[in-house]
């Protein structure tokens, strides 16, 4: 029997190393979630930025109907080969590259939660669908890259890919979303060829299309558009680095769908303004897809940045421009919010 209820709040005290796995399933139950801890970890940090836990120094315990501790050594800690334990050449190890979608576990394939249940390892990053790995007997190497905060190098990442293989170990590297779009899938697939490793993929489901998806927002409408572009905002259009033709999408007639590009949807915006686009063009920023922290907000080309900015709209998030953002009735796309 269940003595709680969606949306009652729920305390997580004496936080362990994995306590964000934790937070993540509480979150998919509907539950409020705060943890209580003094010194929180820069995951929990993460979350709290992204308003999906609360961090409580002093909580009164009469405040919560559900309180649970997490400072005990895990039934399901990993008690396999150790990470130093030598080749063993009698066993191959695999990688297996697996998307998890936006972020809820519901949303992450059969094959992928499959592949993570049966894993010696999972390599995880932080926007990956972490209420999955509650309950596994794998062990977990959090490889985050939390902006202006924790980060692991990418050569080191596919390091521990293949040195894990090596060992015969069956080895799962989760991350959000796709591994193929703008996940840097490609390059830990070439370095696990590169060493004889066997890989495998099983594709997620994209923030790219979920996101929007699940706002309201078509990224295609029959008589509206023929197609979609999906492009990184990570550096600016007028950055050296950008080899994204703004021009040339402006003059498309495609929805223009810009992963990364929180800090950079001002200068995007203006670019595409400056090559010709409307700027009364329908425009929506969506955060945090799928999650009970996710939030949207609607504007035009000329006022998404600002009304992203003014709607606390935070990364990761996924902007879409083009008039497909219109395509559904209102009242649908209310009834949609509402039911989140």
């Amino acid at each position: 029997m269940t003595f709680w209820k969606p949306g009652d709040r729920a305390l997580l005290r004496r936080p362990g190393a994995d306590a964000d796995y934790a937070v993540h399933r509480l979150l998919e139950a509907g539950l409020r979630v705060d943890v209580e801890t003094q010194t929180p970890s820069p995951r929990l940090l993460d979350l709290q930025s992204r308003g999906l836990v609360g961090i409580a120094a002093h909580p009164d315990l009469d405040d919560y109907a559900v309180v649970l501790r997490d400072d005990v050594r895990r039934a399901d800690a990993p008690t396999n080969v150790p990470t130093d334990a030598p080749i063993d050449s009698a066993r191959v190890g695999r990688v297996t590259l697996v998307g998890g979608g936006p972020g809820p576990t519901e949303l992450l394939t059969v094959a992928g939660l499959a592949a993570v249940r049966e894993a010696d390892v999972v390599v995880c990053d932080r926007l990956a669908p972490l209420g999955a790995l509650t309950g596994i007997s794998a062990e977990i190497v959090h490889v985050g890259k939390i902006p202006r905060g924790e980060f692991t190098p990418q050569e080191q990442i596919n390091r521990l890919l293949v040195e894990h293989a090596q060992r015969g170990r069956k080895v799962v590297r989760l991350k959000g979303g796709d591994n193929f779009v703008f996940g840097r899938g490609g390059e830990e697939w070439n370095a696990c060829r590169a060493a004889g490793i066997e890989v495998r993929v099983v594709p997620g489901v994209s923030s790219a299309l979920a996101a929007p998806a699940l706002a309201g927002v078509p990224v295609t409408h029959r008589d509206i558009t023929q197609g979609f572009a999906v492009v990184s905002g990570h550096v600016p259009p007028d950055d050296p680095r950008s080899t994204v033709d703004w021009a040339g999408i402006a003059r498309s007639g495609l929805t223009l769908v810009v992963l990364m590009g929180v800090a950079t949807l001002p200068a995007i915006c203006r670019r595409l303004i400056d090559a010709g686009l409307d700027p009364h063009t329908p425009a929506a920023s969506i955060s945090d897809g799928g999650l009970p922290s996710q939030q949207s907000v609607r504007g035009t080309l000329a006022s998404i940045a600002a009304d992203a900015e003014a709607a606390g709209i935070r990364a990761p998030a996924v902007t879409v421009i083009g008039a497909t953002v219109d395509a559904l009735d209102a009242a649908s796309v209310d009834r949609l919010a509402a039911a989140r």
